[in-house]
């Protein structure tokens, strides 16, 4: 399953001095297979020595740009991080597969005029990329909505899209409200510490205690959003209100089950069948790279949904899973990333999805 489209960098923008925004050009014949949902992610494949990495960044734009814009963020031993902040140039082009992700804001689904159209959003660091695209949106697209954005950096130098922020916070200043949080460095007109449990009592209680949040969306590393999540609920939020999305994770998976033995895997991947024995050892993902097939994948730790399969046949069980509901398990979908056998036999769908 290649699915990957070669598209032109027409942007780049220093965002801090260690991230950036990319911009890419979609041309006209690409319009339909690059539209997106506010929140949504695209995943980039990139050569280093001779080895192909996958990164998946949030799209930070609105859908309405006709355009495609990433921040991408410098970690510590980055691969693509590092070249995208060092060596990418304007002109070069990417191979990048299209938008998908179910963190996402759509406001056909919005029932206007039964619920309040009052939003409120919790992130940290990169974790502002797909909530700042669901902003956009929900300014742009329900009419009469407010939006409450919580924000949380080291320093205000590390802020990604600081100043897009202010500009959308004068432009709607009736409607988007904004509160940073900075952990090492005290500035004007901005929280210190970090988003945890005090910092959504204050607000939910203090600041916005007559708003009514008929939906919260978190972003950021795990632990942050477990506070966020677990202090929405002791204030009686539904957690149905509650969408998330991580950018790392703080746990590594455990599987419950043995896994000693050897499974015949079948796989269907873009209307091929392909029938072979696989170590239970391995996730199902593994195993059919090693069997040189072209499965869809991206982060390959649990937190994206790129890798999902429905299984028709047989059992796995998960070492981690971040984005599948208990009702979607039920109905045979799996991260395959994340899937280990274990039944003798199992089939696999990736079309069936």
């Amino acid at each position: 399953m290649s699915g990957f489209y070669s598209l032109p960098v027409s942007d780049i923008t220093k965002e801090t001095p260690n991230s950036v925004s990319i911009t890419f050009s979609i041309p006209n014949e690409l319009k339909d297979t690059f539209s997106f949902k506010a929140g949504q992610y695209i995943t980039i494949k990139h050569k280093f020595k001779d080895t192909e990495i996958r990164r998946a960044y949030s799209i930070c734009c609105s859908p309405d740009d006709d355009k495609i814009k990433v921040g991408v963020k410098q970690v510590d031993g980055g691969v693509f991080s590092v070249f995208a902040n060092s060596k990418l140039k304007v002109g070069d082009t990417l191979e990048v597969l299209p938008p998908e992700g179910k963190f996402v804001f759509d406001p056909t689904n919005e029932e206007n005029g039964t619920i309040s159209n009052n939003y409120a959003a919790f992130v940290a660091g990169s974790g502002i990329t797909p909530v700042l695209s669901i902003v956009k949106t929900v300014l742009k697209e329900v009419p009469d909505s407010t939006f409450l954005l919580v924000y949380g950096n080291k320093s205000l130098s590390e802020t990604m899209f600081h100043s897009e922020i202010l500009a959308l916070q004068k432009q709607y200043k009736d409607r988007l409200f904004v509160e940073f949080v900075y952990s090492r460095k005290l500035e004007n007109d901005a929280l210190f510490g970090r988003i945890e449990r005090s910092t959504v009592n204050l607000l939910l209680k203090n600041k916005f205690k007559d708003t009514r949040f008929n939906s919260f969306y978190l972003c950021g590393p795990e632990p942050m959003i477990d506070a966020v999540s677990s202090t929405l609920k002791e204030n009686g939020i539904n957690e149905k209100q509650i969408l998330f999305e991580l950018f790392s994770t703080s746990e590594k998976g455990l599987l419950t089950q043995s896994h000693d033995g050897n499974t015949a895997i079948t796989i269907t991947l873009d209307d091929e069948v392909e029938t072979f024995s696989m170590s239970q050892k391995k996730s199902i993902l593994d195993a059919a790279l090693d069997h040189d097939m072209d499965p869809p994948y991206s982060c390959q730790g649990g937190i994206c949904s790129t890798c999902i399969a429905r299984i028709t046949e047989g059992k796995a069980e998960m070492r981690k899973n971040q984005i599948l509901t208990d009702d979607e398990i039920a109905d045979g979908l799996i991260l395959t990333c994340q899937a280990h056998p274990t039944t003798t036999t199992i089939a696999v769908d990736y079309d069936d999805v």
